[in-house]
């Protein structure tokens, strides 16, 4: 170090001190250092703050976890002179856990081809220490072994598998658990709930190598798709004439990239939710003529690789494993839940499995509802059901259930609502709302979108009062600080109305599968991974969910976006224990 250099650093040379000026040089020096400590103190706690937290493996060696972190952010924040509730959003704390609970395994090389992926045609799965005889109530654990295309076998985790136990002759089936132990290998784990035979079966939904690649495309895969919006309004530069001008738009969020335009942006803020939606300016018309919305474009953005790891010969496939038939024999315990459905119970693994195409709950005690049960239920109720179309097939079911419900608003679109029935009879009032922006619709007009939060914070609420609401499929791609923010938006929403009216039933309805797989933007595994945070961010908070993903997962049907109204029916016996419980 040089003499000028040396001088940036102390206030003079060590050596022009006398003895006389020790005690001062030490000072200064000390004075010096701890303000260099300090510096560097707060510039680390910033650093901290603002930059992602580091990831590790989480919850034992065999579950599922990734490096992938994403630090949630609040872009222009929510109306602060909101009073109504106590929810200070998501804790450093609560959102790092809510991290860990999509945490996933990765591959440990570099991804050059697809011979070296997970092919399901070369894994295989084995029964643990099989027996001739089993008991209800037991338990069956199987080894899935991952190979790739030239059958080496896998020494890494992360792929995606689904597995049930099932009996093609009692129509029953039962979702299984599967653990990663990242070595290639892993444990699907199955409760036997019913006498007879039973099978087990394993999917490859995706390999790790397409969940790689997804995880990849969140981060990009709305900077290639756009909804259209439609502004209408009369044109001085057409003359006064009445025109019609698309344009492309999105959410406004980190991230998300909207194309650039020289017209530049209109931006719609809602002050009460710190949401914006932005699109392109139209050529002639005005930010304020926009009308309608509807779903856009998406364009065509994998590589050569990723087309191959995301078509059907590699997406969906079941495995070729253990076809030993397991009997199970009858016990004097009974595995029947008695406990009345309340709020807040947990949900197991599995959350119940289905006899004669019934589903039998591990979670409470549940029944079937007749249609004079349905109207008994709902005497007396308002029901306010909000979400995506898969939540709709309720409002659908309860409406063709109860035939003196009728429509009083139907709108032109009859794909996203509003709806509202009416049953004077019994006293029954039931709304339908879509979700709000992003979705994916037909050419609706843009009044009807509402944000769910918006439309909790002005319900009254009460013992007479039911919402039910999903939050998943138009979302999924999304980064997951978008979708957990709009998650935080509902639950400071619930907590409000909770605290307002103690009596409200809050209902759930959890992601299903099905969500088209052979697509990268609409997988069942990034269809997961959200369905993951709006369970951890409702844990303990007194509501009630209705776990489908388990049960759309292992009923014998094709999967489907929409489940079979069979499913359908299930899933209501459910939504109606909680209404009604016994």
């Amino acid at each position: 170090m040089d003499s000028k250099t040396h001088s940036l650093w102390m206030p003079f040379p060590l050596k022009s001190c006398r003895w006389s000026q020790v005690l001062h040089c030490f000072t200064v020096i000390l004075a010096v250092g701890l303000l260099f400590v300090l510096m560097l103190l707060s510039y680390t706690f910033c650093e901290l703050s603002l930059r992602p937290h580091q990831q590790q493996y989480s919850n034992g060696p065999d579950r599922l976890v990734s490096n992938e972190t994403q630090t949630l952010r609040t872009p222009e924040g929510p109306d602060p002179t909101f009073p109504v509730s106590d929810d200070p959003g998501f804790s450093p704390e609560e959102w790092d856990r809510i991290q860990q609970a999509v945490r996933w395994a990765e591959p440990d090389h570099e991804i050059s081809n697809a011979s070296v992926c997970t092919s399901a045609a070369h894994s295989t799965f084995i029964i643990n220490n099989f027996k001739e005889k089993y008991t209800v109530g037991e338990e069956v654990l199987a080894t899935i072994i991952a190979k790739d295309f030239t059958g080496t076998p896998k020494r890494y985790g992360g792929d995606f598998f689904q597995a049930k136990a099932y009996s093609d002759k009692l129509k029953a089936s039962v979702f299984g658990e599967v653990l990663d132990h990242r070595n290639g290998t892993y444990t699907a784990q199955f409760k036997l709930p019913w006498a007879g035979p039973v099978k087990l079966a394993v999917r490859l939904i995706h390999s790790s190598e397409a969940v790689h690649f997804l995880k990849q495309g969140r981060r990009t895969y709305n900077n290639h798709f756009f909804f259209w919006n439609y502004f209408l309004g009369t044109s001085q530069q057409h003359g006064g004439a009445k025109v019609e001008e698309v344009v492309e738009c999105k959410v406004k969020w980190p991230g998300v990239v909207l194309s650039s335009s020289p017209r530049g942006r209109c931006e719609y803020h809602d002050a009460h939710t710190g949401l914006t939606w932005q699109c392109h300016k139209p050529p002639t018309l005005t930010c304020q003529d926009r009308v309608f919305h509807s779903g856009g474009v998406f364009t065509k953005h994998l590589t050569a690789l990723e087309e191959v790891l995301m078509d059907s010969q590699h997406v969906n496939r079941w495995l070729t494993g253990d076809s030993r038939l397991i009997s199970v024999t009858a016990t004097n315990s009974s595995t029947v839940v008695r406990e009345p459905c309340k709020p807040g119970l947990p949900t197991p693994v599995p959350a119940g499995f289905f006899l004669n195409d019934v589903w039998t709950s591990f979670v409470c005690a549940t029944r079937h509802f007749t249609v004079p049960d349905i109207a008994q239920c709902l005497r007396g109720k308002h029901i306010y059901i909000m979400g995506d179309s898969t939540i709709r097939q309720w409002f659908l079911y309860l409406f063709k259930a109860v035939p003196t419900l009728h429509h009083v608003y139907l709108p032109i679109n009859v794909q996203m609502g509003p709806f509202k029935a009416v049953d004077l009879k019994n006293n029954i009032v039931m709304h339908f709302r879509s979700h709000g922006l992003p979705l994916h619709c037909v050419k609706i007009p843009v009044e009807y979108f509402h944000y769910m939060s918006s439309e909790i914070d002005g319900l009254p609420g009460g013992p007479d009062t039911v919402i039910m609401f999903n939050l998943c499929a138009h979302l999924a791609s999304y980064p997951l600080t978008y979708y957990g923010y709009r998650v935080w938006l509902i639950r400071r929403s619930v907590v409000a109305l909770l605290k307002r009216a103690p009596g409200t039933r809050v209902i759930i309805k959890t992601a299903n599968t099905g969500y088209n797989k052979k697509h990268s933007y609409r997988s069942d595994w990034l269809t997961m991974q959200v369905d993951r945070i709006l369970r951890e961010a409702f844990r303990d908070m007194g509501v009630y969910i209705v776990d489908v993903w388990q049960m759309t997962a292992c009923h014998y049907l094709k999967d489907n976006l929409h489940p079979a109204p069979l499913i359908v029916q299930n899933e209501v016996d459910i939504l109606l224990s909680f209404i009604c419980p016994l």
